[in-house]
C-alpha cells in the first residue's frame, strides 16, 4: 500500500507490518476488510502493536464480522 499524506506514522507503521489486501482510512484510523480469519487476523494485529510499541487500538464489532473487518484506531 502507498504512503497517504495525512495518515499517522504510528498507522502507517501497522499498515506496513501487517500488510493488509483491503483498508480503508476513516477519520480517525483505519478499517481493515477482507480478512478470513478474522480471529487469526485480530491476534497479529495485536503482535505487532506489541512489538513495535504503537498507541494504537482495535476496535471490532459483530457487524464487521460479515466482512472480516476490524478498525485500528489511534489512542
Amino acid at each position: 500500500m502507498s504512503n497517504s499524506k495525512n495518515l499517522n506514522p504510528e498507522l502507517q507503521k501497522f499498515i506496513d507490518a501487517f500488510e493488509p489486501s483491503k483498508f480503508k482510512v476513516l477519520k480517525s484510523g483505519i478499517e481493515i476488510r477482507g480478512i478470513s480469519n478474522i480471529h487469526n487476523g485480530i491476534d497479529y494485529a495485536k503482535q505487532i502493536i506489541q512489538r513495535l510499541k504503537l498507541n494504537l487500538l482495535i476496535r471490532h464489532t459483530a457487524d464487521m464480522t460479515m466482512y472480516g473487518g476490524f478498525e485500528i484506531l489511534e489512542k
